[in-house]
């Protein structure tokens, strides 16, 4: 009797491992794998969301305006320093170098932007909030 109920019980794990491994088996199949980014180069236009970030200057703690925008990834030219990703980076630290930049940028915030990039390199530290820095850009308007 015993060799009956171990026959039924071991057919019922069976049915239930084949139940619950068959979505797991599907879900991989389903992920597609990431395809390599874009190059990004000077005079290329990156697009996406900016968001306002608190950032103080090393010395002296002095609040720096600094903006960052979530983009597709790109991958920069001669991968230097923490840019080494597979994919390239996503997060772009945008450095404002004057006020009427500053002003440009504050009306965008949250918001969906598009910026030339003249200058682009990557992030030399690891404190750094964002995978690649742009140095010189402007603002691209949509008419």
């Amino acid at each position: 009797m015993t060799i009956r109920r171990f026959g039924k019980r071991l057919g019922l794990l069976l049915a239930m491992t084949a139940v619950l491994a068959a979505p797991a088996v599907c879900a991989q199949d389903a992920e597609p794998a990431p395809k390599a980014a874009k190059l990004i180069q000077a005079g290329d236009v990156l697009s996406g969301e900016l968001n306002a970030m608190r950032v103080r200057s090393g010395a002296n703690g002095k609040r720096v305006a600094t903006y960052q925008i979530t983009s597709e990834p790109r991958r920069l030219p001669g991968p230097t320093g923490l840019c080494g990703l597979e994919t390239g980076p996503e997060t772009f630290q945008i450095i404002t170098n004057s006020d009427s930049q500053v002003a440009q940028l504050k009306n965008f915030v949250g918001k969906e932007v598009s910026v030339k990039v003249d200058e682009v390199t990557c992030s030399q530290q690891a404190g750094q909030m964002s995978d690649a820095v742009v140095t010189k850009w402007s603002v691209v308007t949509r008419h």
